[in-house]
């Protein structure tokens, strides 16, 4: 029997996904792209935004209506955040939230037995412990992502996240260890550590995130060791000391600004200030002097006047980000933003997005810049392209690199956004 899966949103929900894929291979099931015809598909659905919802009823409607009489499932933040709407939802076989991956595998194979339709939304509960299997394999031929924290309890008045993924927990250390070996074993040689909150992994015990990094980092066959995206107040001086005491470490710091707006900042209840994510990325820099600094900026939030844009736009500018993921407010019910006042309008978000993609692309542009004339250790992840540690994605000129392969690259030109360089 062949099932398919069709994920959205983030690379925790690329992960889970991976999971739930083992899961059914091991049950006799044959993975297949949605290309391919299947029997179930398995749809992960992401909630970050109110497109996010649009979209994941775009794709059930389609694949129900091109695949009639296949099993349709219906999973991830959406359900779980929005459990009514997704119980109106036609079209899904089976809608199941997000607190327990497996039940997704058991509850196709009770729908099979019965053909009785299966809703099951369970709440979070601060007494869940993290519990997310540990995976084998990955999509990527190299790069692995690994699923280490869950939850979230940080309350931005903009997300909905709290609810969709419930409380902070975190993976055992052993487990780390364990699901690294086994990666490093199928050939991988990057990990890149996510969570909802990566950060706070380990709240409530005493370890954190240095921990974790150190548990891949004693794997033999890892040489990379690589995070996902950082809540900057979380990071201290000693953490960025542990860090560079890696060599494994990539210093690539995705670090979430939202705005560079302190009166904006507030309102979203970000807890830190424009003075704090400076001296904080003045001290990455310092530390790591290579360092890529990358970001996500909200613009259009609540009440955020033509001012307040303007003081975001001159700090995405000042700090000089190498690559930025810009969006729009998008207002979500639940939340303390859905009712405050003042709320933008679409046409002048979509002005604003555009003038600061236009700002953040000469950023990234000034950034690649700088690493001309430089010397890059490459992993390559085909025979003539691959990333630097400060994940710059490069192409030699000429010549060309085994898979999986590290190689010391002078860079010497760039092409957009991709880097020129010969292996030296």
């Amino acid at each position: 029997m062949n099932v398919a899966f069709y994920t959205l949103g983030c690379k925790v929900n690329q992960y889970e996904t991976q999971v739930m894929r083992e899961a059914f291979i091991k049950k006799g099931y044959t993975a297949v792209p949605t290309t391919a015809p299947f029997d179930v598909l398995i749809i992960n659905s992401c909630t970050v935004t109110a497109e996010s919802d649009r979209k994941t009823r775009q794709i059930l409607h389609r694949f129900r209506k091109n695949n009639p009489n296949a099993v349709m499932v219906l999973t991830g933040c959406m359900v779980q955040a929005f459990s009514g709407k997704a119980k109106e939802l036609v079209g899904a076989d089976i809608v199941i939230g997000n607190t327990d991956v497996l039940r997704v595998v058991e509850s196709v194979q009770t729908f099979l037995s019965n053909g009785e339709p299966i809703f099951e939304v369970g709440e979070h509960k601060r007494t869940e412990r993290f519990n997310t299997p540990s995976i084998e394999n990955f999509s990527e031929r190299t790069r692995a992502y690994m699923k280490i924290e869950d939850g979230c309890d940080r309350f931005c008045t903009y997300c909905i996240i709290p609810t969709a993924r419930g409380w902070v927990r975190s993976k055992p250390i052993n487990e780390i260890k364990a699901e690294a070996q086994r990666l490093s074993q199928n050939g991988f040689v990057e990990v890149v550590l996510v969570g909802i909150n990566l950060t706070s992994y380990g709240k409530g015990e005493d370890i954190n995130i240095c921990d974790a990094i150190d548990a891949v980092c004693e794997v033999e066959g890892i040489k990379r060791v690589r995070l996902g995206s950082l809540e900057p107040d979380h990071i201290t001086d000693e953490m960025l000391s542990r860090f560079k005491n890696q060599d494994k470490f990539c210093p690539q710091f995705h670090l979430s600004l939202q705005s560079g707006c302190d009166a904006t900042l507030k309102r979203m209840n970000r807890h830190y200030d424009t003075a704090f994510y400076r001296d904080l990325v003045k001290r990455i820099r310092k530390a790591f002097p290579d360092a890529a600094i990358t970001t996500d900026i909200m613009v259009g939030f609540a009440g955020e006047s033509e001012q307040e844009f303007s003081e975001s736009l001159a700090f995405a500018k000042e700090i000089g980000f190498a690559k930025a993921h810009i969006f729009a407010y998008s207002r979500r019910e639940g939340t303390v933003a859905y009712g405050l006042p003042n709320q933008v309008s679409n046409a002048e978000k979509t002005d604003r997005s555009r003038r600061m993609i236009e700002t953040t692309l000469k950023t990234e542009e000034a950034f690649l810049e700088s690493q001309i004339g430089t010397a890059q250790a490459v992993l390559f992840e085909n025979e003539n392209e691959g990333y630097t540690k400060n994940y710059c994605r490069v192409k030699l000129q000429s010549g060309k690199v085994l898979v999986g392969e590290i190689a010391e690259v002078k860079i010497i030109s760039r092409d957009k956004d991709t880097l020129i360089g010969v292996v030296k």
